[in-house]
C-alpha cells in the first residue's frame, strides 16, 4: 500500500470504454455491501461499531493547535506534482475511506458509505453517503470522484503510474462509481482506490475571485471548498496557513470521526531552519515537537519548562513500527560510475556506524539492514521454506549469492576494523577495474577520478554524510557534501540530477504496488518516479509481481522477504540507521488519550485542547 504522504492522495485513470454495464452489480452472486475492507484477515470493527477503540469519544472540541514546519509552500491545489502544498490539506479534504490506527489493512467508509468488490477483485464499486456534502452545500457526487482521478492522472505522473491496473471508472448509479481493473487477485487495488482524495468537480471548474476560470493544472493559493472538518482560515504565502474546525460539517457524527478533529483552529508556520524551529517550540510559540536528532534530545531538553512540568517528554515505541523504512546514501545507478554494484557495496564498507553512534548518537540509533526494517517482512539468514521456492522460481534472474550469503552491513568502530574495511573496500573496487595512483582511486582504463557529490535536503545530516566523506577519503574517492534547500533537492531527484543522496523509503506492512513504483524496470524509466536508484533489473520485477498478487499473508511475508533479500544483494544504498522510538515533546496545552492506538501516535486527529478541556 502506498506509504503516507502527509495525505492520502491516490491517483491515475487510464479511461477505457466500459466493461461492466450499469446494474450489472446486482446480479452478481459473489458480491456484496460491506462497511469496511480488510486486504487480509478480517475487519476488527463490525458494522455499525460506536467509534475506533483508541479514540477519547468524549474528547472537548476547541482551543488552538499550533505547529511548525521546515521550508515553504507555495500551493493549496492538492492534486499537482510540482509546487510545494500547504501542510494540513488533509484537513480540508477526505478520501472515500479511512484506515484504523490500530489494524495493519484494514479501511473503513467515509465519503463512501460502503463498497462492493467480486471474489475476484477485478473491480470495486463505492456508494457514496446520501449526506456528504462539500462546504458550500453541494453534494460529493461521482462526478467528483471521477473527476479527482481524471486530474490525478493528469497531473502526477508518478501516481499515473501506480494505478496503471484500473483501466476505467465509470457512474454506475445516482450515487455509485465502479473501477474496473485490467486483470484479477489483486488484492489491494480496491483499498489503494478507496484512498483517492476527491476534491469538487464544479467548484475547480467554476470561476475564481478575479473572475477567471479556476484551473486544477495550476498552482493556487485561493482557499478551496473541501468536504473535510477544516476549511482554510488565513493565508500568508509560503510562511504561515491555518485551518479552522466547520460548525457545519456533514460527518461530525460518523463513527470513523467520532473524538477526532478536536482543535477549534489548526496553524502551520514554516521556518528556513529546524534549529530556529525548535528554539520557537521552547518558547512556547508551537505546541509540539517531533524530535528526530539525538544529539538535542540528550542535551537540550534541560529548560524550565521541561522542568516544571509544563512541557512533557515521551518517548515511544517507533511510530514507524506499522512501517518499515529503508534510509540512507542512495546511489543513481544511471550514473555510469555507479553502474558495477560491486563499486556500490565497497563504498559501503567505509560508513562507520559504530563511530558515530558512540560519539554523536548517544546510542540510539541501530544500523538498518532491510528494507521492511523492524517489520516481520525483512528477510534473515538464508532463505528457507516459501521464500526459498520463491526465490528458486526465480533463480536464473537474481544474484546467486542470495542463496549462499545472508547479508549483513560491515562491522566498524575503531581503527584496526575500518583499516580492515577499507581494504576490502579497495578490493572491491580494483575487481570494478579501479586502482590507487597516489592518493586518488581512478578507473585503470581512463584515468577518471571516482569522485560524486552527495545532495543532503538539509544539514541535519551533515556530521553523518562528513565523516562518510572522510573516510571514502582514505581509500582516494572525493566525495563533496552540499546541502541544499528542500524544493531544490526535490526538483533533483525528480529530475535524476544528483549522483548520490541521502534519501528513504518507507514502507506499509502490506506491500503491494507501489513496490513497482520503487524498484521497477518501467519506474526506473520514468522521471520523477521513486525509483530513486534506477535499478532496472528482470529478477526484482518478477519478484514485484509475486507480491502484488500474493494470495494470503503467508505467501505475501515470504514473497516480500524474497524482494528484500535480492534488493539488499544489489547494494543501491548505504544504509544509514533509524530510532528505536518515537521521541515527542509537547506543551501541556495539548493531550492525548493515556493509551496510543498500536501503530501510530494519532497526532493531531485524537488530540485535543487542555484549554478546551478546562
Amino acid at each position: 500500500m502506498l506509504a503516507r504522504r502527509f495525505a492520502t492522495l491516490i491517483f491515475s485513470l487510464a479511461f477505457a470504454s466500459s466493461t461492466l454495464p450499469a446494474g450489472a452489480l446486482a446480479q452478481e452472486p459473489d458480491r456484496r455491501w460491506q462497511h469496511g475492507i480488510a486486504t487480509v484477515g478480517e475487519l476488527k470493527y463490525p458494522e455499525g461499531f460506536p467509534h475506533f477503540d483508541y479514540v477519547n469519544a468524549e474528547a472537548p472540541k476547541g482551543g488552538a493547535l499550533r505547529l511548525a514546519v521546515e521550508g515553504s509552500y507555495d500551493t493549496l491545489n492538492p492534486l499537482l506534482a510540482r509546487g510545494e502544498p500547504a501542510s494540513g490539506l488533509g484537513h480540508v479534504y477526505e478520501p472515500l475511506l479511512v484506515t484504523a490506527d490500530d489494524e495493519l489493512n484494514s479501511m473503513y467508509g467515509l465519503l463512501a458509505e460502503t463498497l462492493s468488490y467480486p471474489a475476484d477483485y477485478s473491480s470495486v464499486t463505492f456508494r457514496l453517503r446520501a449526506e456528504a456534502k462539500w462546504a458550500d452545500g453541494n453534494p460529493v457526487t461521482p462526478e467528483d470522484v471521477i473527476f479527482s482521478f481524471e486530474n490525478a492522472k493528469k497531473n502526477v505522473p508518478q501516481m499515473e503510474f501506480y494505478y496503471r491496473h484500473v483501466v476505467n471508472a465509470e457512474k454506475t448509479g445516482d450515487r455509485e462509481i465502479t473501477f474496473t481493473f485490467d486483470e484479477p487477485n489483486n488484492r489491494e487495488l480496491p483499498q489503494i482506490v478507496g484512498q483517492l482524495t476527491i476534491v469538487p468537480k464544479h467548484w475547480w471548474e467554476g470561476t475564481g475571485p478575479n473572475g477567471q476560470p479556476r484551473d486544477i493544472t495550476r498552482t493556487s493559493l485561493e482557499p478551496p471548498v473541501g468536504s473535510g472538518p477544516y476549511k482554510v482560515g488565513s493565508v500568508t504565502p509560503g510562511s504561515v496557513v491555518s485551518y479552522e474546525l466547520r460548525d457545519d460539517y456533514w460527518g461530525s457524527k460518523l463513527n470513523v470521526n467520532i473524538g477526532q478533529n478536536n482543535f477549534r483552529t489548526i496553524t502551520y508556520r514554516y521556518y528556513a531552519d529546524r534549529d530556529v524551529m525548535f528554539e520557537s517550540f521552547r518558547s512556547g510559540n508551537e505546541d509540539y515537537w517531533w524530535e528526530n536528532t539525538a544529539r538535542r534530545w540528550a542535551t537540550a531538553y534541560d529548560f524550565p519548562a521541561v522542568k516544571d512540568g509544563r512541557v512533557k517528554l515521551e518517548e515511544h515505541e517507533n511510530e514507524l513500527r506499522k512501517v518499515g523504512v529503508m534510509v540512507g546514501f542512495v546511489f543513481n545507478t544511471r550514473r555510469e560510475k555507479f553502474s558495477d554494484p560491486r563499486v556500490r557495496e565497497a563504498l559501503n564498507y567505509a560508513f562507520d556506524f559504530e563511530e558515530l553512534r558512540r560519539t554523536i548518537f548517544y546510542d540510539s540509533y541501530d544500523r538498518v539492514d532491510s528494507f521492511f526494517f523492524r517489520t516481520e517482512l525483512a528477510s534473515s539468514g538464508l532463505p528457507e521454506g516459501r521464500e526459498l521456492e520463491i526465490l528458486n522460481e526465480v533463480k536464473d534472474l537474481v544474484p546467486a549469492k542470495v542463496f549462499t550469503t545472508p547479508y549483513a552491513n560491515p562491522v566498524n568502530g575503531d581503527p584496526q576494523k575500518l583499516r580492515e574495511n577499507l581494504r576490502k573496500a579497495v578490493s572491491l573496487l580494483r575487481q570494478a577495474g579501479y586502482e590507487l595512483r597516489g592518493n586518488r582511486m581512478v578507473n585503470a582504463k581512463t584515468g577518471e577520478p571516482l569522485s560524486f557529490e552527495i545532495m543532503l535536503g538539509g544539514p541535519t545530516i551533515e556530521p553523518v554524510a562528513l565523516a562518510f566523506s572522510r573516510n571514502l577519503k582514505m581509500i582516494g574517492v572525493e566525495a563533496t557534501v552540499r546541502s541544499v534547500e528542500q524544493s531544490q533537492f526535490t526538483n533533483r531527484w525528480r529530475s535524476r540530477d544528483f549522483d548520490v543522496m541521502y534519501n528513504a523509503w518507507s514502507q506499509s506492512m502490506n506491500p503491494g504496488n507501489e513496490q513497482a513504483e520503487y524498484w521497477s524496470s518501467d519506474a526506473a524509466k520514468r522521471e520523477g518516479s521513486q525509483n530513486y536508484s534506477g535499478i532496472s533489473d528482470p529478477g526484482v520485477d518478477a519478484l514485484i509481481r509475486k507480491v502484488i498478487f500474493a494470495k494470503d499473508r503467508d505467501e505475501q511475508i515470504a514473497a516480500v522477504r524474497a524482494l528484500d533479500r535480492v534488493l539488499l544483494a544489489h547494494h543501491i544504498i548505504v544504509p544509514s540507521y533509524s530510532s528505536k522510538t518515537s521521541r515527542i515533546a509537547y506543551w501541556d496545552t495539548i493531550a492525548h488519550p493515556e493509551e496510543l492506538p498500536e501503530y501510530s501516535l494519532g497526532f493531531p486527529a485524537i488530540w485535543w485542547s487542555t484549554k478546551a478541556a478546562n
